[in-house]
């Protein structure tokens, strides 16, 4: 049977897989386009990239961008086919293996580009697609935007996660397969500054009023990482452990900047000591100051709180704590680890990032002010979950997950770490995990089969109800007149079977429910039976 066709009815399928998963979730229409850039199909699969090397032209005036991204890969079986993406808006000027114009074709924002003739396995491509237009802005943060800064300067910023790398420069827009490296240069005009990702490795007068900023991503980077930060910049340093931290601000902003910046130092010593060493030491971490409120950007950190603690100045979970802290500097550069070295696969995963990364905020927390205040924290995010659809949302599809899976992902850590009830074992596992995981791209199984090696558990029914379900457990108690009280688990997983404390703060002690009614002789009469909800994410109903 023909590739071609092979490949429409896999389309086909997916488009009625998720048709009947939009049955089951009305709140949101799958089309054709989402699954074209969502799904991870023939002629994505039949390739490996091994690295970019994109070189662009950015003009303020005319909110233009131009250039050529040479992408390398490795074919992983014959074909005469790969799939890229590039927005529709935006101009496919020409692509090329060697000086051969190659064929392609356009469906929404998908490019798939013809050879001549099949591609050998393990043989090693290159092309170069060459692009041009003015992006239009989309997404929460603009994807990328031609701005002015307060004092009227140009200030050129990408933020693209959700919308896609693919709104301002022509890759393979997808988290499963990164580059192994990639080279990026910016010319831009002479009077302005490109800070980027990866090893600075120097600028160069092109004679035209324009300068190149070139830069060296030494390490695996996801497509959504890739920034742009271009603007009236001032540079400082300070160094943690032998590590430089490179900070960009407007110069006006350079004293505020100095005082909060300084809060990456106690960053980078918290998440190296619980989680491992910063996974990008070569490219260095940077923290750039930028209009929005920030992002992950891999090793290029984006930065917009204001200069201030919080989260926009806010209390961000109303519980007297956040605002000890820098919300943005915790929360963004934590997915240096989470989101960053270990990468979901898909974006229906996406809670390896959101939620690992909301946690790593009560770790900070902890480190920093003490288990009271992690307690305290995490708990104040428990008015933030909706509860209305599960964290994990349908594969292949693209599509952003609910925002519980940052609130909600982080309480269901919090909830395993009360699970292992051993806080030395937790942190050797928070430990062991990254370091099992860093440079990966990975799923939510892989996550599961971690802690239950480790364990010696099966913690899938566990995982699963708080992942995969909309509910959260509820532990239902009975209390009889002869003293006893009758409690188990009302939950979707029938093989639910969680620890829990109960009995009095000080003097817990640990019930093993399962969804099978189970008794308790000497408890505490109703008035006194406790459960210790600020442990776990649970609802308690009594009768």
């Amino acid at each position: 049977m023909p590739l071609q066709i092979l490949t429409t009815r896999f389309v086909s399928f997916l488009l009625c897989f998720a048709a009947l998963a939009a049955a089951q979730a009305p709140q949101r229409t799958v089309t054709r386009a989402d699954i074209l850039r969502g799904a991870y199909g023939p002629y994505r699969d039949n390739n490996d990239l091994l690295s970019y090397d994109l070189d662009i032209r950015v003009d303020p005036g005319r909110k233009f961008i131009s250039g050529k991204n040479t992408i390398r890969f490795r074919m992983l079986r014959a074909d005469s086919r790969i799939q890229l993406d590039l927005v529709a808006s935006l101009n496919v000027d020409r692509i090329l293996l060697g000086t051969t114009p190659l064929k392609y074709e356009r469906e929404f924002n998908a490019v798939f580009v013809d050879f001549p003739s099949p591609l050998k396995k393990n043989s090693v491509q290159t092309i170069e697609f060459h692009y041009s237009g003015s992006p239009a802005e989309t997404g929460r943060f603009g994807g990328i935007t031609f701005r002015k800064d307060p004092y009227g300067r140009d200030w050129i910023t990408t933020a693209c996660q959700g919308p896609g790398a693919s709104v301002w420069w022509p890759n393979k827009d997808q988290q499963r397969d990164e580059v192994e490296n990639m080279r990026l240069s910016v010319a831009i005009p002479g009077s302005l500054v490109d800070v980027s990702n990866g090893k600075f490795l120097g600028k160069t007068d092109l004679g035209d009023g324009y300068t190149r900023w070139d830069w060296l991503i030494q390490y695996p980077i996801n497509s959504y990482c890739v920034s742009l930060n271009i603007g009236n910049y001032v540079h400082f340093s300070d160094t943690v452990d032998g590590q430089t931290l490179d900070f960009y601000c407007l110069p006006e902003n350079l004293e505020k900047a100095k005082r909060q910046f300084v809060q990456a130092k106690s960053m980078m010593e918290c998440f190296e000591k619980y989680f491992g060493a910063y996974p990008f030491r070569k490219d260095g971490y940077k923290l750039i100051e930028v209009p929005y409120s920030g992002m992950e950007h891999q090793s290029a950190v984006t930065y917009g709180n204001r200069f201030a603690n919080g989260y926009l100045e806010r209390d961000w979970t109303g519980v007297g704590v956040s605002l000890k802290f820098d919300f943005i500097i915790i929360h963004e550069s934590a997915h240096e680890w989470f989101g960053n070295s270990v990468t979901a696969s898909d974006v229906c995963d996406e809670w390896i990032h959101e939620g690992w990364g909301t946690y790593m905020e009560v770790v900070y927390v902890e480190h920093m002010f003490g288990y009271e205040d992690a307690v305290k924290y995490i708990n104040g995010y428990k008015s933030k979950i909706r509860n209305q659809q599960p964290i994990i949302t349908q594969p292949g599809v693209h599509a952003t997950p609910p925002q519980d899976m940052y609130f909600k992902g982080a309480l269901f850590l919090h909830t395993l770490r009360s699970v292992i009830d051993d806080d030395a074992r937790w942190w050797n596992l928070l430990r062991d995990f990254y370091g099992r995981f860093k440079y990966r791209n990975i799923g939510t199984e892989d996550v599961v089969r971690f802690f239950n090696e480790k364990t010696g558990r099966n913690l899938t029914p566990i995982f699963d109800q708080y992942l995969r379900h909309t509910r959260i457990p509820a532990l239902e108690l009975q209390f009889q007149d002869d003293g006893t009280v009758s409690f188990r688990w009302n939950a979707d997983e029938k093989g639910f079977a969680m620890p829990v404390k109960v009995g009095k703060k000080g003097d817990w002690q640990i019930i093993r429910p399962t969804t099978e009614w189970q008794t308790m002789r000497s408890a505490p009469n109703e008035d006194d039976f406790e459960v210790a909800t600020d442990l776990y994410y649970v609802n308690v109903t009594k009768k």
